[in-house]
């Protein structure tokens, strides 16, 4: 029987824990390792939804979302966690996800 891959494995384990952001990170992650980035992105919204105080899931879709060139949404993505990683403290992801919407901005 073969080993299961790390995408069913996180997939099994969401099945118990649906509402586990690290766990909705990591199955986003490996869709973008796979090079999957429309299917990423639809996992990082999904994160987006269920754990909305998630800052680095909202830097991470942000990312996706530019590598399928949509600004418009990726500008809205770093607005929404640069308002939640300021309000969690974490000025190191809010002054990140800054930094890549300034970029956007030139």
């Amino acid at each position: 029987m073969a080993a299961r891959s790390r995408l069913e494995q996180i997939t099994a384990m969401l099945q118990d824990e649906p509402n586990d952001p690290e766990l909705r990170y990591m199955l986003a992650m490996e869709y973008v390792s796979a090079g999957s980035d429309a299917e990423a992105v639809r996992c990082f919204e999904e994160l987006m939804q269920r754990c909305p105080d998630y800052a680095p899931g909202f830097h991470m879709a942000a990312r996706t979302l530019l590598r399928l060139n949509r600004v418009d949404q990726t500008r809205d993505v770093l607005k929404r966690g640069i308002a939640v990683a300021t309000r969690k403290n974490d000025l190191h992801a809010a002054g990140e996800m800054q930094e890549l919407l300034a970029s956007l901005e030139v």
